[in-house]
């Protein structure tokens, strides 16, 4: 079944100079890529993204971090394609990511972990709209 999902290629990502290396990786594999933006977000479009973690103990220094520099949205599309690039993404704790994912060769990180990327049709959808309103 084609699906899109919405990535985030986050700060840390865009500081390394690993966006093209991951934007390869999904490419590889198949997936098309359907919008793409180079941007900076912020606090309330970080709210608004991770709505459901904004009251957790761990939210604020995640809220520092997405908007600390640029990052890279962009939409996925392919078979299985909120599957896949969960799977391409590996574990979101780098340093327990599976090696040949992205987070496994490229993170050492729980909170710096490179990608975002929705869990769900239903994540997919709100998020798609959020960051890309005329897709969604």
């Amino acid at each position: 079944m084609t699906q899109r999902t919405l990535v985030l290629l986050k700060p840390d990502a865009v500081r390394r100079g690993l966006v093209g290396q991951v934007l390869s990786r999904f490419e590889a594999k198949g997936l098309t890529i359907v919008a793409l933006e180079h941007r900076t977000i912020d606090g309330e479009m970080a709210d608004r993204h991770y709505a459901e973690h904004v009251e957790r103990d761990f939210y604020p220094p995640l809220r520092a971090f997405a908007t600390s520099g640029p990052l890279v949205a962009l939409v996925l599309e392919g078979d299985e394609a909120i599957e896949v690039v969960r799977g391409l993404n590996g574990a979101t704790d780098g340093r327990k990511a599976a090696p040949g994912t992205i987070r496994g060769d490229l993170s050492l990180s729980n909170r710096e972990n490179l990608v975002h990327a929705s869990d769900s049709p239903e994540s997919a959808a709100r998020e798609i709209a959020l960051w890309f309103p005329a897709l969604g």
